[in-house]
């Protein structure tokens, strides 16, 4: 009897360690590489989206990880250096091996990393509203993008407060291409801009640009300034008695000037937006209770910090439905054309020409009080501009970024 028992137990041994060893497998941890700065001129916008990512990833870890995989979140600070960006893009692809690759805030970061992660052939997903236009197979977008935003609050603008507009952008390429797009979309309006402005980055005196806004009596403001320095204008404009409407892509819903400044330097701010914290639905108010109660002292859930909780979700998604991290596997997932989650705002998909994501677009109102007012809904909004000009990821990828002024060129 004692013979058989030794024997036995010997044969159990292999078998023991193979469940082990599989079970190990099993557990490894699922990286997850982070670029946000929380720290320096942009943190104002980098904290909430390092917020948002943290939330994800607890909730999916206690639901059970990715795949049975656990959630390992490395999260590298660059500061709002391009440089940085480059240099932790690639300690987190090439050192850390992580399984995708999300995060920046500027579309000039985004612009840094993305050459380093189409050499690595990485997964990687832009977290941001931004300027559109990037037809890159390695990039999934899940920000709004300007078909979302400035086709449609753009013609409102113009129609409620008139045809002459001034633009106050940031001099880099979101400010830039956002004035071009805004270009575009005023010239069948019959619309002109007045005056146009672009900004440094860390600039926040702005009497000249006052002084040449009076002088140039435009009907509204086309407002693309950026960060917490540049958010000075408002203050100052108010204290100016400027007193213009003012339209956005990015104010209200990004920057929460709103709750920032004291009323009414925002008044008659008018922005598009796919999340803003007032949103007042059963999955939205489910969402922020979740949010608060984790970071109660948050000023603001603000629309990065909610775009970086869904990419997360949207990560999981992809994941679980390939069966793998294998960047061309989820890219299969994205190629069926209903790679999508329910997220706070409702349903939204990544469409499979451009890898951006639909949209549910609101048009929001501050008023003197800097309370914000739904003006319209305009529905679940695609983001069909590249694949109308000819981007089409399913068939080519020419990792190029298009404007309306650069075109993909005809074959």
């Amino acid at each position: 009897m004692k013979r058989r028992s030794l024997i036995a137990g010997a044969a159990t041994l292999p078998l023991v360690a193979f469940v082990r060893d599989r079970t190990a497998r099993a557990a490894t941890p699922l990286k997850i590489g982070l670029l946000e700065d929380v720290s320096g001129d942009l943190a104002i916008f980098g904290i909430p989206k390092l917020h948002g990512s943290q939330l994800a990833v607890e909730e999916i870890n206690a639901a059970g990880g990715i795949m049975g995989r656990p959630i390992q979140l490395m999260h590298l600070d660059p500061q709002g250096d391009n440089a940085r960006y480059q240099e932790f893009a690639r300690r987190l692809l090439q050192r850390e091996k992580v399984d995708v690759l999300i995060g920046g805030i500027t579309s000039a970061s985004r612009e840094a990393i993305r050459p380093i992660v189409d050499r690595a052939d990485a997964f990687y997903i832009y977290t941001n509203q931004y300027e559109g236009g990037v037809c890159d197979a390695n990039m999934v977008s899940v920000g709004a993008v300007p078909e979302q935003q400035i086709a449609t609050l753009v013609p409102y603008m113009v129609e409620k407060f008139g045809k002459r507009v001034y633009t106050v952008a940031a001099d880099y390429n979101f400010g830039h291409l956002s004035a071009e797009w805004g270009r575009s979309v005023l010239k069948p309006l019959g619309a002109e801009v007045v005056g146009e402005e672009f900004i440094p980055l860390g600039v926040s005196q702005f009497a000249q640009t006052i002084q040449n806004i009076q002088k140039a009596r435009p009907d509204w403001l086309y407002m693309l300034n950026v960060g917490a320095a540049q958010n000075s204008f408002f203050e100052q404009a108010a204290a100016a008695k400027l007193n213009l409407p003012m339209g956005s892509p990015i104010k209200i819903m990004l920057g929460f000037e709103h709750k920032l400044f004291p009323p009414p330097a925002l008044a008659n701010m008018y922005a598009t937006a796919n999340w803003f914290e007032e949103l007042d639905t059963p999955e939205a108010d489910a969402f922020k209770k979740r949010w608060h109660a984790k970071f109660p002292n948050e000023t603001y859930i603000n629309d990065m910090g909610y775009n970086a909780y869904v990419a997360v979700y949207m990560y999981k998604m992809l994941a679980e439905r390939a069966k793998s991290t294998k960047k061309e596997e989820l890219r299969k997932v994205i190629a069926t054309g209903n790679a999508g989650i329910d997220a706070p705002e409702g349903h939204i998909t990544i469409d499979p020409k451009s890898q951006h994501t639909s949209h549910r677009m609101r048009l929001l109102r501050v008023d003197e009080h800097h309370a914000v007012h739904v003006v319209k809904d305009f529905g679940v909004i695609e983001p069909y501009w590249l694949g109308q000009v000819g981007c089409d990821l399913t068939k080519s990828d020419p990792k190029e970024q298009y404007t309306p002024d650069h075109l993909p060129k005809k074959g």
